[in-house]
């Protein structure tokens, strides 16, 4: 193999022939070459030199070796024939001394480091012994010399270029992080790449395999004075012939001539690409295995500038720089969306702000009514009650100067029964004219005029104006009984104070609820000392309507307090900052992995549902519900171990991932203690409340592929414990699962129920208590299952909510029903309305239809929705309310009294009915009776204020209907007036 190898490096020179003369200098195939003898010269160079001076005149000398370090090279001095190279092949091949002969030195020895060293020297004549050993012996421990010092310098050059990779590595991995633009950062790559290998010229591109186009980041050139648009993309058919995009598709590094390389790749020549380069460098930057870009530097002026050594480096270098452009790209594109968030969130909070301020508009007409309509029954004299009216209208508006004008019994004449004004307070009785308050009485409506109207008014001679002039001047009528009684002003004597539109409607709003307070004033008066009792109980709930409005108010604010805090992190829930589910299943994926593996300890997921909390968010806010969602979570936080995991998924449900190396007997300790915590009594919105929670546990086992079958599992087991009594404990096992499996059942028969149309409405009368006339009916929901008979709501409602399957059986209801009113008879028919049906913008349309299609008159039909529906989406809710009114569909208010029970409510959305709650209906005759005998005389009477019908629901005896009958009440509905049946009675 050695004969070969020199072989080859003798016949480097082009062509077949095999010349004598060997060139200085001649690099071996595969090794790199020695620096060219015009610059510095090598050890081995300067000792081959000093050898060649010892010989004699004419001599001819051949020195070369191979080293592992170095490679294979051969020095001559001067031109050596074809004869002595052949010698020194075959001293380099048997590393031993060759056959002496006349005129001829020669030596080959391997040394130390396993690299083998040779010299052939002609000689013009022979040597004499003596001379020759001796210049054999120093050529020896010369060259050994020369080339252990040249080892040694190559492992210094070797050494250098590491530290300056080293060093350049570190330049890039600070500019990944230093706050510099763009374009500096790449200027500054260059500058590294540029320290080095040879890179004046050097341009970066990115690239987008789906879209197949490039963006030019960075682009110097010493012939091409092209400034890139980092932003502008270019398609290889805008860039036809381009070897970045040659490159690019072969995905490998290129090194070479340009010209060549395009030869190689294909690629035609093209003036618009500029310039070929004497030598061009190319690397792709590649992203998990695809290119995402390619950085190329290339030389105009020097061929072969580039070498093999410099390709790895350019690649190594390459993906530290697609790196350092993605984290800056990754960081661009995270301020971009900052920004855009930010943006989102400000107009967000904008909303936020409109809401509240309109929020706190109806709640200071919800007060000021609320006020108005206990002033007419706490005030002791009309004059106080008047005054309190006054304090209740300048809460709204500006009402310095106020007053209230009536009729007089004569109707020839007008009394301002109560006037406060700050030119003077005193307003005579005077007979009809043509001032301003005789002109509302006349028109009959609302007047709203300035400075310039009121002149305009008393120029055409239909006002004149009685005392000091106003500036701006607004007055609404009072009706009782359809006709005008009298009327409510207020009057400014500033420009800086204009009423508006606004005030207008206020005052309009709030007078319809004055003049009924008037009427009943009156009434009271001539009453008051027969109704004195009734008037302390009235006091009373007036103070606990008072109260109860008060906490209102403290929720809503609780709750928008809640809607201003800004979103957590997206691995954290916003109420309590607990890791939320997509958290905690990667930590339970952790966890089942390293148990499937081996290395990790047993665990345990725990899930907690808080027990009744749906009462609490009904009964006193959804504000009172977060508080003790939080409360909570820190109860549960404070007995967990750091190592824990403690997850809300949402609602009131929570998961803790626990480890217990114990097994399962560390969980049956921790249940019942946590159990215990979560269970102390509490303080929420002005009530001492007592939460418990029910606790579903899932143990570790090989089954488990993933956190949901945890869950899964844990979930089911939580229910059992709610189903067993709730405040208690459950651990998984296989009669849960089958009980979850008796669930999917039950839901595949209420699909094919729904396709069977097995489901049929049952009718309920609806009893006018004062005769005992049936004036409706409420369909109630039957299921006739093919195997366990007629069932009721209660037994598969809460899987049709769950499923959405709900909607389908209620439209097969409300089919039914049209079709019983499209059949004739009298009365009405209400039908139940889940909250799901309001968030259907076609609800409204499709009923509608349903009643047009069968001919069914919609007078007929009414609809019960509960407070939740109007919760839900207040602006739908209304509008689809509103809709159903105008086509003669009236709406009633079920459950009354057990959810926020607002006034806002039945002023805002067009409600005709109320039913009262059957648990309001039962106290009536039981040890509760003074309190729910209270609670239903207030709202009889809230009722009869607004005109709205009453409905008493679950009326079971006697007692109950002559009370509501006694209080006012107009209808009842329960088993003692009628039970269910398929058939309604005409």
């Amino acid at each position: 193999m050695g004969r070969n190898v020199i072989r080859r490096a003798l016949c480097w020179a082009e062509g077949d022939a095999v010349g004598d003369a060997l060139s200085p200098a001649v690099t071996v195939e595969g090794a790199p070459p020695l620096p060219a003898t015009a610059g510095p010269r090598t050890s081995l160079e300067r000792a081959t030199a000093t050898l060649y001076a010892l010989l004699p005149d004419r001599a001819q000398l051949a020195v070369g070796w191979r080293d592992p370090v170095l490679g294979s090279h051969v020095l001559v001095e001067p031109v050596l024939q074809a004869g002595p190279a052949r010698r020194l092949e075959l001293a380099l091949a048997e590393a031993g001394t060759l056959a002496a002969e006349p005129g001829l030195l020669s030596l080959a020895w391997t040394d130390a480091e396993d690299a083998r060293l040779s010299l052939v020297a002609r000689l013009p004549e022979d040597m004499d012994a003596a001379s020759r050993d001796g210049w054999l012996a120093t050529a020896r421990t010369l060259l050994g010399s020369a080339l252990e010092a040249t080892r040694a310098q190559a492992r210094v050059d070797k050494l250098e270029k590491s530290r300056l990779l080293q060093q350049a590595l570190y330049e890039i991995a600070e500019l990944a992080s230093a706050e510099v633009e763009m374009g500096e950062l790449l200027h500054r790559l260059h500058a590294i790449i540029g320290s080095l290998m040879y890179a004046p010229n050097c341009y970066i591109v990115t690239y987008d395999e789906e879209r197949q186009s490039v963006r030019f980041l960075y682009f110097a050139d010493e012939a091409d004075q092209y400034l890139p648009d980092p932003e502008q993309e270019w398609t290889e058919e805008e860039m036809p012939n381009s070897l970045t995009f040659a490159l690019l598709r072969h995905g490998r590094a290129l090194r070479g001539p340009s010209n060549l390389i395009r030869r190689k790749l294909q690629v035609r020549h093209s003036e618009d690409q500029g310039p070929d380069s004497h030598d061009w460098l190319g690397v792709p930057m590649k992203r998990g295995g695809r290119v995402g870009g390619a950085i190329v530097v290339q030389s105009y002026d020097r061929p072969a500038c580039y070498t093999d050594e410099d390709r790895a480096l350019l690649g190594y270098v390459a993906q530290h720089v697609l790196t350092t452009i993605d984290r800056r790209q990754a960081q661009v594109e995270l301020e971009r969306r900052v920004r855009e968030r930010t943006v989102e969130l400000q107009h967000a909070n904008r909303e936020l702000q409109e809401e509240v301020v309109e929020r706190q508009r109806a709640e200071r007409l919800q007060h000021a009514l609320f006020r108005i309509t206990e002033m007419a029954m706490s005030s002791e004299s009309l004059e106080q009650y008047y005054a309190k009216v006054h304090a209740a209208v300048d809460e709204l508006i500006y009402a310095r100067n106020f007053y209230i004008a009536l009729l007089g019994e004569d109707e020839e004449s007008i009394d301002f029964v109560y006037s406060v004004d700050e030119k003077g307070d005193h307003r005579p009785t005077r007979r009809l004219s043509n001032g301003l308050t005789e002109y509302v009485l006349r028109t009959r409506e609302p007047v709203l005029a300035d400075r310039d109207g009121i002149d305009a008014l008393a120029r055409r001679g239909e006002v004149r104006e009685y005392g000091i002039q106003a500036f701006s001047w607004l007055g609404v009528p009072l009706h009782r009984d359809g006709e005008v009684v009298g009327v409510i002003a207020v009057q400014s004597y500033t420009q800086d104070i204009r009423f508006t539109s606004d005030d207008q409607r206020l005052l309009t709003f709030v007078a319809h609820n004055i003049s009924n307070g008037l009427a009943r004033q009156r009434a009271q008066e001539r009453l008051r000392a027969a109704h004195a009792e009734l008037e302390r109980r009235v006091a009373e709930r007036t103070i606990e309507l008072e109260a109860a409005n008060e906490q209102l108010v403290a929720q809503i604010g609780e709750r928008m307090r809640a809607e201003q805090r800004l979103t957590h992190q997206a691995l954290h829930d916003t109420l309590t900052g607990l890791p939320n589910r997509a958290y905690l299943l990667d930590c339970m994926a952790n966890a089942i992995e390293r148990a499937q593996l081996g290395d990790g300890m047993p665990f345990a997921v725990l899930f907690l549902d808080i027990d009744r909390f749906k009462l609490v968010n009904d009964s006193i806010g959804h504000a009172a519900g977060d508080e003790l969602l939080v409360e909570v979570a820190k109860r549960i936080v404070s007995a967990m171990r750091a190592e824990d995991v403690v997850a809300r998924l949402g609602g009131d449900e929570f998961a803790i991932l626990v480890h217990c190396p114990d097994g399962s007997e560390s969980v049956r300790d921790l249940a019942p203690r946590l159990l215990a915590i979560i269970g102390r009594p509490l303080w929420v919105a002005g009530r001492e409340l007592f939460p418990s929670a029910s606790m579903g546990v899932a143990l570790w086992h090989p089954r488990y592929n993933s956190g949901e079958e945890l869950l899964r599992d844990a979930d089911a087991a939580m229910y059992r414990a709610k189903n067993e009594g709730r405040d208690r404990y459950a651990i998984f096992d296989e009669a849960m699962r089958e009980q979850a499996v008796r669930s999917l059942d039950l839901e595949a028969d209420l699909r094919r129920a729904i396709i069977s149309r097995d489901f049929l409405p049952y009718y309920q009368p609806i009893v006018r208590l004062e005769d005992g006339a049936v004036v409706g009916h409420e369909a109630l929901l039957r299921w006739r299952h093919e195997r366990h008979g007629l069932l009721p709501p209660a037994a598969f409602i809460a899987l049709g909510e769950e499923s959405g399957l709900i909607e389908q059986v209620d439209w097969q209801l409300y089919e039914q029903v049209i079709g019983e009113l499209a059949r004739g008879g009298s009365g009405y028919i209400s039908v139940n309305v889940s909250p799901r049906h309001f968030r259907s913008p076609d609800f409204a349309d499709r009923l509608l239809g349903l009643l047009q299609s069968a001919d069914a008159d919609p007078a007929r039909l009414r609809v019960e929705i509960t407070e939740v529906a109007l919760l839900d989406d207040a602006p739908r809710t209304l509008r689809i309310l509103n809709t159903l009114r105008e086509h003669g569909v009236l709406a009633q208010l079920d459950d009354f009294g057990t959810g926020f029970s607002a006034l806002s409510y039945l002023h805002r959305f067009p409600i005709s009915g109320l039913k009262i709650d059957r648990s309001f209906v039962a106290g009536l005759d039981e040890s509760g009776r003074q309190e729910s005998l209270a609670l239903v005389r207030a709202i009889l009477a809230l009722a009869g204020t607004l005109g709205i019908e009453t409905v008493g629901e679950g009326i079971e005896t006697e007692t109950q209907r002559g009370i509501l009958r006694e209080l006012g009440c107009n209808c009842g509905q329960g088993f003692l007036l009628g039970r269910p049946a398929e058939r309604r009675l005409l």
